[in-house]
């Protein structure tokens, strides 16, 4: 399944994983000792995705009109981990029940790396 769908009295709403991944992204983006998404390469090295092609690091998964994320994210050095986890997980959560109208059911953090931000 590619998109979500929910019927309204006044027709049909239809909304791509495409769209969810990059509002969730942005969102991501936001939180406190994120610093971006990362994907996995050859080798066990970690590739930091830029601000536009945030969606890699995201998995949208669309199932009995609830959704299940996937965030694979880089965050800061020094920061609580278990404190940046909570606070995506409320953020995003909160935020795309509220653009997109479904209910998140989960939400599974990969930490991907750690960065020294400047």
């Amino acid at each position: 399944m590619k998109s979500s769908s929910m019927t309204t009295h006044m027709g049909n709403i239809t909304i791509d994983k495409e769209v969810i991944a990059q509002y969730a992204g942005n969102v991501a983006m936001e939180c406190f000792g994120i610093v971006g998404m990362g994907v996995s390469v050859k080798g066990g090295l970690v590739k930091l995705l830029k601000r536009d092609s945030v969606t890699k690091g995201i998995g949208v998964y669309i199932n009995n009109n609830k959704l299940t994320m996937d965030f694979h994210v880089i965050v800061a050095y020094g920061v609580s981990i278990l404190a940046v986890s909570d606070n995506l997980i409320s953020n995003v959560k909160y935020k795309v029940e509220e653009f997109t109208g479904i209910e998140v059911e989960k939400i599974n953090i990969f930490i991907e790396g750690v960065r020294v931000i400047d």
